[in-house]
């Protein structure tokens, strides 16, 4: 069985509401900003119906259920949450060692070479 998708419906609606406006509008108007207001005003009004029509025919909470594996994001969070603690423990023991030997700090001369500081 072939599934129509939301998105189908939407455009569907949408268009259709804009032929039948503008139908509606060359018959009944005669001044071209009204023909455009109405036929907007008509798509709009096609257009939350459409939305309108799809909350209550789509269950959004059983949607997402097929695209998203719950048990995979989860193992792979606690993965990276696990690997995070590690890294951070490393940096913290490194930052509370004392420095063995420490760094001269470079300048550089205006000829482009570098001295001690």
């Amino acid at each position: 069985m072939m599934r129509i998708g939301t998105d189908n419906v939407i455009y569907f609606l949408t268009v259709c509401g804009f032929f039948i406006g503008l139908m509606f509008c060359v018959l009944n108007v005669e001044d071209p900003f009204d023909i455009l207001f109405y036929t907007l005003e008509i798509t709009l009004f096609f257009y939350l119906l459409a939305h309108i029509s799809i909350m209550n025919f789509i269950d959004v909470k059983n949607a997402g259920r097929d695209l998203f594996d719950y048990k995979n994001y989860e193992e792979a969070s606690s993965y990276f949450i696990n690997e995070i603690e590690t890294r951070e423990e490393v940096m913290e023991s490194l930052i509370k060692q004392e420095p063995k030997k420490r760094m001269l700090r470079r300048k550089k001369k205006h000829d482009g070479t570098k001295k001690a500081a």
